[in-house]
Parts: C-alpha cells; structure tokens; sequence
C-alpha cells in the first residue's frame, strides 16, 4: 500500500481541477496553465529544503523507476540549481490542449495504464475513463462568535474539527494560557476521543452511512468529555468510539487564499507521503500517489501514519479513501475571518484546530499562531507527540505525573493561512516549517 504499482489509487487532482474551473473560474484555463508549463520546461531554482527532499528520496525515485526520472541527477541536488520537468511539460500542454480528456484518455491514459499492466498495478483503461470529481456540501459549526466551514467526508478533517471545537469550548481556554498544561492535557483528551471516532464511522459516503450530524452534534460532543478527568491521563484502551444511536456499522500541499472581492479558497492536494509512491510513469514526467494506505487494509492495522480504522474505510472498487485534509474558511458575524489548513497527514486536523484556537483563544497574530510549535495525539498509539522545545520542561513534567506518555518528532503541519482583521485588511501566516511564503498584490 506504499511503494508498489498497487498502492495507487485512480488520480483525481485533473478531474477536480477541470471541474472547479468550469463552476468558479474566471480566466481562461490556457492563461492559467501556461505558467506551470514554462515552468517545467524552463526549471526553477530549488531552495535548500528542496534539494535535501530530492536527495532524500533519490534511492527510492531509482529503486521503483526502470527510467531514471528528471527528479534525479547524477549529483546530488543542491541549493540553486534548476529542475527541468520536460515530460511533465509536454502532458500538461497536452492537457491544456485536451483538457481533462488529455488525462484521462488518450495518450496519457495509455501510458499509465501501460505502466500498471508492466508492474500489476490494478488501474485500467475504464477506471480512468469512468472517473468523475464531485462535488460536496461542506460540513459547518459554531464556536462562539465563528462558523466554521470545512471538508465533508471523505475527508475526516471537517467533522473532526468541528467536534475537537465543540468539546473544548465550554472550557476557559484564554485562562488556561497557551501550551499550559491543563490547556495541553484538554486539548489531548479531545484529539483522544474524536480519532476514536475517525477510525469507527468515517469513510467514503457513497459506500457507508456516515452519522454527520450525530458526530458534530454538541451533546454529544460533551456526552464524549464526560469522562474527562481534568487532573489524570485517559487511557486509549479504555476510550472506544462513541455510541451513535441507530447506527450500523506526509505529505501534501494547501494554499490559502483572500481576493480583493473577499472570495476565499482553502485547497488541500495531496499525493498522500512526499511522492506518492515514486512511480514517475514514463514519458510523462507524472508522479503515481500512494493513495491506497488511506485505506484500512485490515481493521484495526495501522497505516503509514499511525491511523487505524474499520469496515467503514475498508478497500472496494468505485470507493474513495478517507483523508485527513482539512481546508477550512471561518467567518465571524457572517464576515470571512480567516482562511487555513495543512498539509502533514494525521496531523492536519490538529494543526489547523491549533492554530485556529491561538488566534481566538490565546490572542495570536496570523503568523505568530502559525509558527509556535505544536503538539499531537490520534488515540493510538497512545503518546502525545510534540515538536522539539515545544512544551515547557515543566509542563512536561506535570503532564507525565497526570499519566501522559511524550515522544519528540519531525515538525507537525505547515499550516498556511490568511486572517482578515476588523479593519479589513489582511493578515497572513506561512508556515517556517517549509518553504511556505505569503504575497499580495
């Protein structure tokens, strides 16, 4: 399910694009290609960060690649040096030729498929052809003042957000004090109980009856904190999923973005880990997603990140994996307010709640509630997991005299995010975990 031709589900990211320019977009789809294409073809400078990506993954890029693709060099990649894609070039003017045809048929379609029969990968020909990008209503709550608009299922993100809000917000937060430890111990016995409920009830709702309502409802929200000892660590053996009544049972890229007319995006796309499964089908200079571990392969089995699951997102044909985006647009009194989300895999849906909290509960600008470290718990495994010189040695101590276990990890999301002040004017957050810029113009 990682780094073989099955771990590859049908690409989507065509399909979504071609479908949301028909609905929203205003420029014609040739103007808004042709900057991407320039680009492959002529290169662009790689930063540091990219450089150290790309050789980290050259091993893998040789290991699952018969043809040596344009991600590696005879060296290794350094700061300033230019990545030419001429591949990827060419099938994007084949797509700004064609448009979602291009992909999904023809030429491109044949080499991907080509591509799976050589190696037993399972996409066909019709799997392409069939595939269709739909559009979803977004799942929405309150905390306080704010309404929160996010990704619906097959994401998780929105539901889990909305659910993490609706159990903390009876709590005094601002009192509390950012990355306090009765502030951080809530915060987790939260995220405890809602990936509790991520792994029992959410999958692709075209296959599963997914309880929406019931999970965001706020009283049972707080029936779920009802066992929250405010001065002891829970134990992820002992907290299942909720009962809903009558119910049967890293890496990825987000933009933000606020126009002059006050429309607002938050776009999430991924190929699940930093690329996908390093299949680069030949000749098109596309890289294969490793969308098939979002998946549960088998109840209960952890997936690269750590998530488990059951039947809910089991593996059938036609189905969509559940994710863990979540692209989120908040208003305040009916007004847009702030415009966020994440890339980092189980950790997008803490990430964004996060950060979201310290503008509104810990009084934070936009980049400062970006860049101060962050924390993580997913019910299992049971650990919270905190960024280097995240916490204060002495709230670590209290939390692991309250019976909490903490591990020390690679930064956790890199949050993008905009907030529009009182005044009307902007304010934006760019992660300094990445590469991550803001602009205006």
């Amino acid at each position: 399910s990682t780094y073989s031709h099955r771990a590859v589900g049908v690409p989507g990211t065509v399909a979504g694009i071609f479908k949301m320019h028909g609905k929203y977009g205003k420029l014609p789809f040739r103007d808004i290609i042709r900057p991407a294409i320039e680009m492959a073809r002529s290169g662009f400078p790689l930063t540091e960060k990219q450089a150290s990506s790309l050789n980290d993954a050259r091993e893998g890029f040789i290991r699952y690649n018969k043809a040596i693709p344009a991600y590696v060099k005879d060296g290794l990649w350094a700061e300033g040096d230019s990545l030419k894609q001429e591949d990827l070039a060419r099938s994007l003017e084949l797509i700004m030729d064609k448009g979602a045809p291009g992909f999904y048929s023809g030429g491109i379609a044949e080499r991907i498929t080509a591509e799976m029969t050589r190696h037993e990968g399972l996409i066909t020909m019709d799997d392409l052809a069939s595939y269709e990008a739909r559009f979803r209503e977004p799942v929405s709550g309150n905390y306080g003042k704010y309404r929160i608009l996010s990704m619906p299922p097959p994401s998780s993100g929105g539901i889990a957000l909305i659910q993490l809000l609706n159990m903390v917000e009876p709590f005094p937060l601002d009192q509390y004090g950012f990355h306090a430890t009765r502030s951080v111990h809530l915060m987790v016995e939260a995220e405890r109980r809602v990936y509790a409920d991520r792994s029992e009830y959410l999958g692709d709702p075209d296959y599963t009856r997914i309880p929406v309502k019931q999970l965001m409802d706020r009283e049972y929200c707080l029936d779920r904190m009802s066992g929250f000892d405010p001065d002891r660590a829970g134990k992820s053996s002992e907290v299942g999923p909720g009962t809903i009544p009558g119910y049967e049972s890293e890496e990825t890229t987000h933009y933000s973005v606020v126009d002059a007319d006050g429309n607002a995006v938050a776009g999430t796309t991924t190929l699940n880990r930093s690329y996908g499964s390093m299949i680069v089908v030949p000749g098109t200079g596309i890289i294969l997603n490793d969308e098939m571990d979002d998946f549960s392969i088998k109840p209960g089995v952890p997936n690269t990140y750590g998530l488990t699951g059951g039947s809910a997102n089991s593996i059938r044909p036609g189905k969509r994996m559940l994710s863990s985006m979540t692209p989120t647009i908040v208003e305040k009194q009916g007004k847009l307010f702030m415009v966020l989300g994440s890339p980092g895999g189980a950790t997008i849906i803490t990430s964004v709640f996060q950060v979201f909290l310290n503008v509104v509960e810990f009084g934070m600008s936009m980049q400062e509630a970006v860049s101060v470290p962050r924390f993580h718990h997913q019910w299992l495994p049971d650990v919270i997991q905190c960024e280097e010189n995240g916490l204060d040695p002495g709230v670590i101590r209290e939390l692991e005299s309250m019976g909490h276990t903490l591990e020390y990890r690679q930064p956790i999301g890199r949050v993008d995010a905009i907030l529009i002040r009182d005044d009307g004017t902007m304010e934006a957050g760019a992660d300094p975990r990445g590469d991550d810029e803001a602009a205006g113009y």
